[in-house]
């Protein structure tokens, strides 16, 4: 039987570890990300047979066929994200609820979508107590139109596409961050929701987790 005590001390460890070794080391250089991945407990997030796995610097399977998102990859898309305290944010692919305790902790709003059932669930019980998260079940190419416009649009995984149904959310000049599929390699992109059109640019060759739902029609191309 695991000491309780002893489990809190050595996930604060690898935290720690993940601050260091993964974040520091990578450019996730805004103090107010860094500071809320160091206190949010992403063990809490994932399903107890992977807790001890949580802090890896790979994706980590959490059932359904669906991963938790590396830590770099989504460091570095809310460090360019370049999150307001008064930013109201549609968060895409929330799995456990990670990455919305994370920018719970950054934003005055976070409106979270998971298509899976299973991990909605999962996440609405770990966001328990986080009065500016709003866990929404349903596709995660429709996004959560009744609670738009959003300052920013986060998409917390690689995409082939970012649909016009998700764009139309974010305000005027609204901030976009996604993982894309750019001639077969996965990427981290920014960009700006701008009147009349849309655009992305790479910033970072990084690995992230596939999304489901974003199938490019084909010959489409970033």
């Amino acid at each position: 039987m695991s000491d309780p005590a002893a489990d809190i001390t050595s996930f604060e460890a690898m935290r720690h570890a993940m601050v260091q070794s993964q974040l520091r080391t990578n450019a996730v250089n805004d103090p107010r990300v860094v500071t809320a991945m160091a206190i949010v407990p992403r063990e809490k997030f994932v399903p107890e047979d992977v807790r001890r796995l949580a802090y890896r610097d790979t994706a980590v399977a959490i059932g359904n066929g669906r991963f938790l998102n590396v830590p770099i990859a989504t460091g570095k898309l809310l460090t360019e994200a370049y999150l307001l305290p008064t930013d109201k944010v549609l968060l895409i692919g929330a799995a456990g609820g990670y990455t919305a305790a994370v920018l719970g902790r950054l934003v005055a709003s976070v409106v979270a979508v998971e298509s899976d059932h299973d991990l909605a669930t999962h996440a609405t019980a770990a966001l328990d107590g986080l009065a500016n998260v709003t866990l929404v079940e349903g596709p995660l190419e429709k996004g959560h139109a009744k609670g738009a416009p959003y300052d920013v649009l986060v998409i917390d995984g690689c995409v082939e596409q970012v649909p016009e149904s998700l764009v139309s959310q974010v305000a005027p000049g609204g901030r976009v961050v996604a993982g894309i599929v750019e001639r077969g390699v996965r990427r981290l992109a920014t960009g700006r929701a701008i009147k009349g059109g849309f655009g992305l640019r790479a910033f970072a060759d990084i690995d992230c987790v596939a999304l489901p739902g974003f199938a490019a029609p084909r010959g489409f191309a970033f």
